[in-house]
């Protein structure tokens, strides 16, 4: 069997040896000691990743699942949501599909939601929440989460629920400076974890009113998620492979420092984006261009999938543009424990295949 190629594909990134290692190790009883004492090693931990202090959820789910019951624990009726690519459209389909009514503020893709535009829907005064992608992971933008904040400070009756899916672990989310009320994001981006896996900061307001929520559910109800994790116990029968993993990759970030860990993954971006301006273009408007993920427009029309299958087997893979974007761009990954070195190496082979 052929080795795995490394992944620079913007989710599932690849992860340490040594992380790996713990997701193998024999499973243990998820109602025992053992199990209690991992997850209260954790959650000191994430209030760290997330700049959060508040109740931390747990969920053996990808972020999508979070998603669902952000809206099923938090939206009674409408909410608004900000969109500029396919995953902040996802989140919309979601609380549709819940018997919500959604709005969607768009912005055409490349571009970031603009706070005086955010201003002026919500002096409708019509929203129970507004859902944000920080970081759109079918684009490479990156939306400006502090001046959104700062607009909803002008209206605190609205919840902000944020995705972070590919900015935690990558960049500063800063949960509680924001005053975001929700915050998820699965674990196979920047957390540079094997996907299958979810985290969610949750705010004292949001579980109030989760708390008067009828039809919350049972598997994503964030009452009694909260709960649980503050007892250091699963809700149900969680992947203890996860926790066990999710303990050491805590340990190999906290051994690095958020600080230097931001610093990496810019210096990584800088690195792609640079080559992508020279080689073809990037989607995302300058100003606005993720630390983890770059799009790159398809400016010399090549079949991006032959690029792609080519790539993989010099022993790499990115990933194509994300549906309607499928062709028109490709998508370099540059995060989890990747470093510049090794994004430098990806380029060079790229140069290769290109001029081939």
């Amino acid at each position: 069997m052929s080795a795995s190629p490394v992944l620079f594909t913007p989710g599932p990134t690849q992860v340490r040896p040594e992380v790996l290692e713990a997701f193998a190790r024999p499973v243990i009883s998820h109602r025992g000691p053992e199990i209690a004492a991992i997850i209260r090693d954790v959650l000191p931990a994430l209030r760290e990743v997330f700049g959060a202090k508040g109740d931390l959820l747990l969920s053996s789910s990808s972020a999508s699942g979070l998603m669902e019951g952000a809206i099923r624990n938090l939206v009674d009726r409408r909410c608004l949501h900000l969109v500029c690519g396919a995953f902040g459209e996802r989140w919309k389909t979601i609380a549709l599909d819940c018997g919500r009514e959604a709005d969607a503020l768009r912005v055409e893709p490349g571009q970031p939601i603009r706070p005086e535009d955010l201003d002026r829907a919500l002096q409708q005064g019509q929203y129970e929440a507004v859902c944000l992608t920080h970081n759109e992971t079918a684009t490479g933008v990156t939306n400006p989460l502090a001046a959104i904040a700062e607009v909803m400070r002008r209206h605190p009756e609205v919840l902000l629920l944020v995705d972070a899916v590919s900015s935690l672990g990558g960049m500063p989310v800063e949960v509680d400076r924001h005053g975001i009320d929700v915050c998820l994001a699965s674990v196979q981006k920047a957390m540079a974890l094997p996907p299958g896996f979810s985290l969610c900061a949750v705010s004292p307001r949001a579980l109030a009113r989760a708390r008067e929520m009828k039809g919350r559910g049972y598997y994503f109800d964030f009452v009694r998620l909260a709960e649980a994790s503050a007892k250091g116990q699963p809700l149900a029968t969680p992947s203890v492979s996860h926790l066990s993993a999710l303990q050491a990759q805590l340990d190999i970030m906290a051994r690095e420092g958020l600080p230097a860990r931001f610093a990496r993954h810019e210096a990584m971006a800088a690195t792609v984006q640079a080559w992508a301006l020279q080689r073809f273009g990037i989607l995302a408007a300058e100003g606005c261009r993720s630390s983890t993920v770059t799009c790159v427009v398809n400016t010399r029309k090549i079949a991006v999938a032959d690029l792609l299958a080519r790539l993989k087997q010099r022993g790499y893979q990115i990933s194509n543009g994300y549906g309607d974007l499928k062709e028109v761009t490709f998508r370099i990954g540059h995060m989890g424990e990747h470093t510049v070195q090794e994004v430098e190496a990806l380029l060079s082979l790229l140069d290769e295949l290109l001029a081939a």
